[in-house]
């Protein structure tokens, strides 16, 4: 880049106008719901680790210390500096650096090798997303014991009532429940902010934690105590994620602007102020977040609470929607049933199968868990699994695309991971009493994409095997005599070189071809969005027969009705309402010897059998579709 161009880049960024105040109102309620309601529990579960210890200014200053330091480190260095500057066409999330990655890697095993370690980080995020609703909720409602102990008996009965509403509200959407994120949040920190100045005002000795001796000196003190601990001021940092998830919905500037200005300033008060709160009253380590503040306040902070954690807890079940039509676009999961619930943000789903999948989860792990304190034990292993994953897929990321020396890839990226390794290690030490959980969710759900994964690739190969090619069927076809019918068959395929099965039986059983026809591929790219331009390419095979290839990125769900009245604005005459589409229905059944180990076999006809027809999930009128069932066996 020469000194002009630089200059006149670095000019244009100086003028590029500051974000709307509306934007920053919509990344507050979206983006730090998770992160911002951690105060709630982050504090209390470390101190309560030391049990047997008497708590004294060295476990409060080294835990605040600790705290600090990993929201500088961890959430502000290296997902707000470095990482969201990885953006997938201004996408951010695992997987759209899981596919940035494997765009700009040398060699097929590395992409191999990079696919797995982002569905490793999509499966745990799955498992935040079932752990984040209940320690959310349980941890707000539990404030009602601290407002009158006598209704402690209605803690459990009354999270789940509020689980229940907040998934059974999912299939009307978030657009206009979310116009209130922004406010309620925006209330909720400065709340938590200004009761931490008032504590920190009168003891502002805590202050002094900033400075990572406190930390360092909890360490020594207690050593393997102090490790396991690290388990807990995890917490505090749950959410990060979501910075970099949501970067394609805000832009990175909002989300930097709102984090370093407001976010966290007031997290820091907030827990420094609870730190305030411990010193100058030991007793309150029961719950130091709602004894700051006057008796009077308590009970309209754990009404807010309540609506804060159901904010958070919102966002990551949205996440989970996106993160499943990802998987999807990319072969990782079969198709399910994807419903728009607004005509005008195309990224607002809501996916029936994963809301009942994660509504059932959350309601078990609160009844089996039933307090905060013992669900936090299963929270910080999903998290700093997917720390880890990040740093894999960035460290590549920068190497390759950002041209960063090798010596700085690894010093940078390799001391975030050691950071994360040490955080994941103490998690790990709870595995016993809970840390099970997000595992086995993420073993299970790593299987059951890999499965479907490997499955899909040898149908294809089976299908390839057995197909005809298409220029040898065009050759053909004018000796063939073949009578041509008028209208017009679509035919779907996913290969364009190959003749579709369901053309073959047609001329099979039925002895026909119609006048027009059309070979339509639907191609997912490893990039978030597709413009309109780019959409469709055609091209004409033979009189009357044409090839469609309809590109889409993973962020986007499929409308091939919509997609082919594009054409003819290309010469192509297209009426929906004389198109007759024609799918083959892939019936499978084991072959006589398998080429995968049978538990995987059994999982990928499970999936196959239960996966969303091409019909509803191409969003095809279905009484415009002729099915003509195949029999493959793998």
């Amino acid at each position: 880049m020469t000194t002009a161009t630089a200059t006149a880049t670095a000019t244009l960024a100086a003028r590029k106008p500051p974000p709307r105040l509306s934007t920053l109102l919509a990344v507050l309620g979206v983006v730090y719901g998770d992160i911002g309601t951690s105060p709630l529990y982050a504090f209390k579960t470390s101190l309560l680790l030391f049990k047997g210890v008497p708590i004294t200014e060295t476990e409060v200053m080294g835990i605040l210390s600790l705290i600090f330091w990993s929201l500088v480190m961890i959430v502000t260095v290296k997902y707000v500096l470095l990482v969201m500057r990885a953006d997938n066409h201004g996408e951010g999330g695992i997987l759209a650096l899981m596919a940035l990655a494997q765009r700009v890697a040398v060699g097929t095993h590395l992409r191999n090798t990079l696919a797995l370690v982002g569905v490793a980080g999509a499966c745990l995020f799955f498992g935040d997303g079932v752990i984040t609703p209940a320690i959310s909720v349980l941890s707000a409602v539990e404030g009602l014991e601290i407002a009158n102990p006598q209704l402690k008996e209605y803690v459990l009965p009354i999270s789940a009532a509020v689980i229940v509403v907040l998934f059974g509200m999912q299939w009307r959407g978030t657009g206009s429940i979310g116009r209130m994120f922004g406010p309620v949040m925006t209330v909720w920190f400065l709340v938590i902010g200004g009761l931490g100045l008032l504590e920190v005002a009168q003891h502002p000795f805590v202050l002094a934690a900033v400075s990572p001796t406190y930390a360092v000196a909890l360490c020594i003190q207690h050593k393997t105590l102090a490790f396991i601990v690290l388990g807990a001021v995890v917490l505090c940092v749950t959410g990060a994620e979501a910075l970099y998830a949501d970067m394609g919905h805000f832009g990175a500037r909002p989300i930097r602007l709102t984090w370093l200005v407001f976010v966290l300033p007031c997290l820091v008060l907030n827990y420094f102020g609870q730190g305030a709160v411990i010193l100058s009253d030991p007793k309150a380590i029961e719950n130091p977040f709602f004894m700051m503040g006057p008796d009077w306040l308590r009970l309209p902070m754990v009404i807010l609470a309540t609506v804060a954690t159901v904010i958070a807890s919102q966002a990551l079940i949205s996440g989970a929607y996106s993160i499943t039509r990802q998987c999807m676009q990319l072969g990782f999961l079969p198709r399910m049933t994807v419903r728009h619930t607004s005509n005008v943000e195309e990224g607002q789903i809501y996916v029936p199968q994963v809301n009942t999948a994660l509504a059932v989860g959350v309601l078990i792990l609160v009844f089996a868990f039933k307090t905060s304190d013992n669900l936090a034990a299963a929270y910080g292993i999903a998290v700093t699994g997917t720390f880890l994953c990040t740093c894999v897929l960035a460290m590549v990321v920068f190497r390759r695309q950002y041209k960063w020396s090798r010596t700085a890839s690894v010093v940078v990226f390799g001391g975030f991971f050691a950071i994360d390794a040490v955080f994941f290690a103490a998690n790990a030490l709870k595995v016993p009493e809970g840390g099970w959980v997000p595992l086995v969710l993420g073993l299970a759900l790593m299987a059951l994409m890999t499965s479907w994964h490997r499955g899909r690739e040898l149908l294809l190969a089976r299908w390839k095997q057995d197909s005809l090619p298409l220029a040898l069927f065009l050759a053909r076809l004018p000796q063939s005599r073949t009578v041509r019918v008028p209208g017009m068959a679509v035919f779907l395929t996913g290969n364009p070189d190959y003749v579709p099965a369901a053309l073959l039986h047609n001329l099979k059983h039925n002895k026909v071809l119609h006048e027009r026809v059309l070979f339509v591929t639907v191609q997912n790219l490893d990039e978030p969005e597709v413009g309109a331009s780019r959409r469709t390419h055609v091209e004409e095979l033979s009189p009357g027969i044409h090839r469609v290839l309809l590109r889409y990125g993973f962020m986007e769900s499929p409308n091939i009705p919509r997609a082919l009245e594009d054409l003819n604005q290309r010469g192509v005459a297209f009426d929906p309402m004389q198109a007759s589409y024609f799918l083959g229905r892939e019936v499978l059944v084991p072959a006589m010897v398998p080429k995968m180990p049978l538990w995987r076999l059994w999982l990928f006809l499970v999936l196959a059998r239960n996966a969303v027809s091409a019909t509803e999930f191409f969003r095809i009128p279905s009484d415009r579709v002729v099915e003509l069932g195949v029999r493959i066996a793998i």
